[in-house]
């Protein structure tokens, strides 16, 4: 039996892909292992993120790991970083195959055919992407990501991802339903839903045209599916975050009072120059919204510093923008010179220092702002759907904890109970 082993780098999209990959392989045959350093395997797949040069640093060192640990072994790079620059990868000592966004879900074809040969490239134009593959993650945690939607229409000055996924896709209601019953029967419980610009979904191949779903539609659908108990959306962009989405998680009773929502900076000169397709007040409205109706609701925050030009003025207005709104956590970047963006092109570009420094400030901000809505539901009861991992609460320690998160997005610590394992138990917040 051969052996392959996985290693997934960036968003839950990726994730969610990779664990397709491998049962894909499964059904051929291979026994696959989830993480590189598992045991030595016959071949290695890595599927990248491209956001930032950190994780394009990070592709090469994994490669250089893999060869030291197995030298014999077959490596095929695919993902992101595969796609925007191919011939970089396969320059790379070591890599046999790289496949483009086209060929990914194709990787037991292109092993079929594989021989230790170096670097050898299945690329294609990124404008010929049509189909939309599902993909969901399922291993064994007790919520799965569900890939719904793929690519982006939208070109935001900083980011590769259109030209690494191509034009926005998704898949259809019948079939995303289909997914959904076929992860409720290997008894997950919870659903979280992804895409590249969830919000989007609904878009067809224009030479294939239909009615266009939406995602509330989808959404509703999902409802009624039997077994699941929960559902949440990975993150949408504002602009697409309507009010009839916003009331129906209100009122319904399995989707999850928590939502994800992209600002990049709180200037809006910045968003601006961003390419952002709204500005701060229209976030602003959106979360009030979300509190009007939702009043227990996470909200989280993803936010960009160091954009070329970011003057302290704007990046103060960031920080005051934030602090002003009721939101829950931060999910914070720093920026990163990505290749053929128009962001390269603004200057002057920031110190990587100031980068640091601002990105440390907003990190802080995260942590008081979570405090703050923690501490909102001391001493209250919530639901809490438990994960199967346990831990010890130190290392000399012998005691066994259990980690879950609650309706609205809070992680909890329980003395771990084997029973409870995907189960949802109403816990008290401390």
């Amino acid at each position: 039996m051969k052996t392959v082993a996985f290693h997934t780098l960036g968003c839950k999209l990726n994730f969610a892909e990779t664990s397709t990959l491998g049962r894909m392989l499964e059904a051929e045959g291979y026994r696959v292992f989830r993480q590189i350093d598992e045991a030595v395997a016959d071949v290695y797949v890595i599927n990248t993120c491209s956001v930032t040069e950190q994780a394009d640093r990070e592709c090469r060192q994994i490669i250089r790991r893999i060869k030291r640990m197995a030298p014999q072994s077959v490596v095929v790079v695919t993902g992101c970083y595969a796609q925007l620059r191919p011939q970089e990868i396969a320059a790379i000592d070591g890599v046999n195959l790289v496949l483009g966004a086209a060929e990914k879900f194709r990787l037991t074809e292109h092993l079929q055919k594989l021989e230790h040969e170096q670097g050898r490239i299945c690329s294609c134009d990124v404008d010929a992407i049509r189909d939309f593959h599902s993909a969901y993650s399922l291993h064994d945690r007790t919520r799965t990501f569900l890939k719904v939607q793929d690519g982006c229409d939208y070109h935001c000055s900083f980011c590769t991802i259109p030209r690494a996924r191509g034009k926005s896709r998704s898949n259809t209601i019948a079939k995303v339903l289909a997914d959904a019953r076929q992860i409720a029967a290997a008894g997950v419980k919870e659903i979280v839903l992804t895409g590249v610009n969830l919000g989007d979904f609904g878009k067809s191949d224009p030479d294939n045209p239909h009615h266009q779903e939406t995602l509330l539609e989808l959404m509703q659908a999902l409802d009624g599916v039997e077994g699941i108990e929960r559902f949440r959306l990975s993150s949408i962009e504002p602009n697409l975050l309507t009010l009839d989405i916003i009331q129906f998680v209100a009122q319904s009773a399995k989707w999850m009072p928590h939502f994800h929502i992209p600002l990049q900076s709180g200037s809006n000169r910045i968003l601006g120059l961003m390419r952002r397709r709204y500005r701060r007040e229209l976030y602003a409205e959106k979360v009030q919204t979300i509190l009007q109706y939702i009043p227990d609701c996470a909200i989280g925050v993803d936010v960009i510093v160091g954009f070329p030009t970011e003057s302290d003025a704007d990046f103060q207005q960031t920080v005051d923008f934030l602090e002003s709104l009721p939101v829950s956590y931060l999910h914070v970047f720093t920026y990163s010179e990505r290749a053929h963006t128009p962001a390269l092109t603004l200057k002057p570009s920031v110190p990587m220092d100031i980068r640091h420094q601002r990105n440390a400030i907003l990190r802080r901000l995260s942590a008081s702002k979570h405090e703050a809505f923690v501490k909102r539901f001391a001493g209250t009861i919530r639901p809490v759907l438990f994960e199967s991992r346990a831990r010890t609460i130190t290392e000399t320690s012998e005691q066994k904890v259990m980690e879950g998160y609650t309706d609205n997005y809070i992680r909890v610590q329980a003395p771990y109970r084997e029973s409870w394992i995907n189960r949802i138990i109403d816990w008290p917040i401390t």
